[in-house]
């Protein structure tokens, strides 16, 4: 008969496991340094409550958070409330929307996202589902838009995994996956709840200032010397045991952080 003991993980095992946890933590605090504030003050994309944040967060499929925020203004004039937009005009919608790309299947999650809003929750601010179950029942709402709003919109964890953080936590030897889901379970164990979400923002800001997809900006980076990939943006190799990489400082300026993207590789039908 089979043995139903679990089986213990190895000392090889548990000294990884500490050594990664050691390294989020240091990981945490550099950048939580060089990109200071909460997942909603990081937050690029502008909005008012969790249903406008989570139209915009639609909206950015494959376009900038810079072109969402041109267009979100007249768009919330227009329909303010899921109400409103449940019962807007597509040609209406679609010609607002347009310039974010996609429009035709992004105007489609939109009003079917409102209707469902109101049909199931009933359509007011304090009824607004939570739960990253209850979120992505509605069209157009992925994983990460679930925590997205979670984190920045409702105050709950929430911990968006984008290709940012795919690329950032594989490079730092947080993980060795490479699906979203699991990436966000082993990155949950990892941070505090309650930082899930900046350390997600900031994983992003720090992929797309510094640890390119392409060209890592190895030697200008805070965390060069906790990155086991620190010498792939290096022709030279990594940087030498106790010496600190030079580099420029790279905390967004004041307002800077409106027009940083939360860049998604993903189609827009369920982000």
């Amino acid at each position: 008969m089979a043995s139903t003991t679990a089986r213990r993980p190895s000392r090889k095992a548990l000294a990884e496991q500490a050594a990664r946890a050691a390294r989020a933590a240091a990981i945490s605090e550099l950048l939580a340094e060089e990109y200071p504030g909460s997942a909603a003050e990081l937050c690029a994309l502008r909005h008012r409550g969790p249903f406008q944040l989570l139209v915009a967060t639609i909206l950015s499929a494959q376009c900038t958070d810079e072109r969402v925020n041109m267009v979100t203004p007249a768009l919330f004039r227009q329909y303010p409330g899921p109400r409103e937009l449940a019962a807007a005009e597509r040609s209406e919608l679609e010609t607002l929307i347009q310039s974010t790309g996609f429009f035709r299947s992004k105007a489609s999650h939109l009003v079917g996202m409102s209707q469902e809003l109101l049909e199931r929750f009933g359509g007011r601010p304090k009824d607004f589902p939570s739960s990253i179950a209850d979120l992505t029942s509605l069209p157009g709402v992925g994983r990460k838009t679930a925590n997205v709003v979670r984190s920045v919109a409702l105050g709950q964890p929430g911990l968006p995994v984008d290709t940012h953080v795919l690329r950032l936590s594989k490079r730092l030897g947080l993980t060795t996956n490479t699906d979203p889901v699991k990436v966000e379970t082993d990155l949950g164990a990892l941070f505090p709840e309650e930082e899930w979400g900046a350390t997600s923002v900031r994983l992003i800001l720090h992929g797309r200032r510094v640890c390119l997809a392409r060209r890592p900006r190895c030697t200008e980076c805070l965390l060069a010397e906790l990155c086991p990939s620190a010498e792939i943006g290096s022709p030279a190799g990594p940087t030498p045991a106790g010496r600190k990489p030079e580099r420029q400082r790279h905390a967004p300026a004041p307002g800077e952080l409106a027009s940083a993207p939360l860049e998604v590789a993903v189609r827009p039908r369920s982000r």
